[in-house]
């Protein structure tokens, strides 16, 4: 019997898919782009990206975990929270599931970072580890002893919905998230807050990557823009460190690869935690954009195909009983 298993990253810009060996190794990858605001095809795109990946290793019904952008409500099982806004309020797993006549995992895209980093990442051995997304949005994810903490509320980790804690003095204009909240985390730390930051104070139309390359070739204003990230950043860090303590804290996403910050926030991080020390490890992800892809892979070795053919309960699948196949 293979050992191999899929994961699928569903992100807003690309949906990748991997097979994993039992060693954690890749057999195969692919991407593709995500279809933009359309459920359906999305769908289609995901059915699509595991029948020509089952093709391809000449397998058929291999375990399969999924990483999206959102957490599955314990009320109904459909997605909520997701900043890809097409998906709220869908039976995604129901669906998937019907479409592929098997079971799928489903998890937050940033506890499948958190999973694939503590289990032989930059967090590997580590009790607990804090897995942060910085890139269109910001999430993160909680490991503990190598599991991934939910809550009772399937929440756990959604930091990037948390007000960001103020600089005594600071003057800022309030935002709005497009959850509707002020002052989100993710209003002010992700890659397009970063930008919309740098155009308020010099102007122009610089995107995330822009701006950093700027400051990297010596353009003050965007060395402000910059340093008021990363002081920004160790503010909303702190404050988990304050509550979770945890002995890493890991960052994926696409500013994850700026690595002036695994300089500049631990400098600024110590005067906000109440510790006279702080050794917690601030790394990138050691997989890189390919570690929310493998923490999917490794959450299919969960599913329970057995409770899944019996039509009997599994705790990720909720009673599923296969339905009609349909494209």
């Amino acid at each position: 019997m293979s050992r191999l298993r899929l994961g699928i990253d569903l992100g807003g810009t690309k949906i990748e898919i991997a097979a994993l060996d039992a060693a954690g190794a890749f057999v195969l990858r692919r991407r593709v782009a995500t279809p933009q605001g359309d459920y359906a095809a999305t769908l289609r795109a995901v059915a699509a990206l595991v029948r020509a990946a089952e093709a391809q290793l000449g397998l058929a019904g291999l375990p399969l975990g999924m990483g999206i952008p959102g957490s599955l409500s314990p009320l109904t099982g459909r997605v909520r929270n997701a900043n890809s806004t097409a998906l709220n309020g869908q039976p995604l797993r129901e669906d998937l599931q019907a479409l592929l006549q098997r079971p799928v995992r489903l998890e937050n895209d940033a506890n499948c970072l958190a999973l694939s980093e503590a289990t032989d990442g930059a967090g590997a051995g580590a009790e607990v580890v804090f897995a942060a997304i910085l890139g269109t949005g910001v999430g993160a994810g909680i490991a503990v002893h190598g599991q991934v903490l939910r809550g009772c509320n399937g929440i756990a980790g959604e930091w990037g919905h948390n007000p960001l804690p103020p600089r005594p003095g600071e003057a800022r204009a309030s935002r709005t998230c497009w959850c509707g909240r002020r002052d989100c985390v993710e209003a002010w730390l992700s890659g397009p807050a970063l930008a919309a930051d740098h155009a308020e104070a010099a102007g122009g139309a610089l995107d995330a990557t822009q701006v950093v390359a700027a400051m990297r070739a010596g353009d003050a204003a965007a060395r402000g823009s910059f340093e008021r990230y990363a002081e920004r950043l160790a503010r909303a860090l702190a404050s988990v460190i304050n509550v979770l303590d945890p002995q890493v804290i890991v960052l994926g996403g696409g500013l994850s690869q700026v690595s002036e910050l695994l300089v500049e926030v631990p400098r600024h991080w110590s005067s906000h935690v109440f510790s006279d020390t702080v050794r917690t490890a601030l790394r990138p992800a050691l997989h890189g954009d390919s570690s929310g892809v493998r923490g999917a892979a490794w959450l299919a070795d969960r599913a329970s195909v057995g409770a899944w053919r019996r039509g009997g309960r599994d705790t990720e699948s909720d009673n599923f009983k296969p339905g009609p196949v349909g494209a």
